[in-house]
């Protein structure tokens, strides 16, 4: 029997990896993740919980960098500070969390969908990460 999947997101996704700094209250310490994808409305990112764990509700901003793509292959990264809230914690391993985020103000553009087709946008992406 084949198991039919529904796929509930609204944009495609940017899939990338970069620094993520995020807190409670930013006039906390800030904890480093790395960025595994994002849309206009929100994003996902992993991190050792460490020093302290995230859970589903938490208020939390987090300040990361986008990469913009333009015209003729080049492109720039376009910084965003976003509050939103904890929406999903995946434990990974016994060392790794995954956390979705929902975005309170969603990002001015769509970051999955700049490129033509997602062929496009790797190998835009494999510029950027030198």
């Amino acid at each position: 029997m084949m198991k039919e999947t529904s796929e509930r997101r609204r944009e495609r996704r940017l899939r990338y990896h970069w620094p993520i700094w995020f807190a409670e209250d930013f006039d906390e310490e800030l904890l480093q993740g790395q960025m595994v994808d994002i849309c206009s409305a929100g994003a996902a990112f992993t991190y050792y919980p460490v020093q302290s764990s995230l859970y589903t509700g938490q208020p939390i901003t987090a300040r990361f960098s986008v990469p913009c793509f333009g015209i003729e292959e080049g492109f720039n990264m376009a910084n965003f500070t976003r509050t939103g809230s904890v929406c999903r914690v995946d434990k990974v391993n016994n060392f790794l969390h995954r956390i979705a985020v929902h975005f309170a103000e969603p990002l001015p553009f769509s970051p999955g969908e700049q490129a033509a087709d997602e062929y496009d946008t790797e190998q835009k992406l494999k510029a950027v990460i030198i």
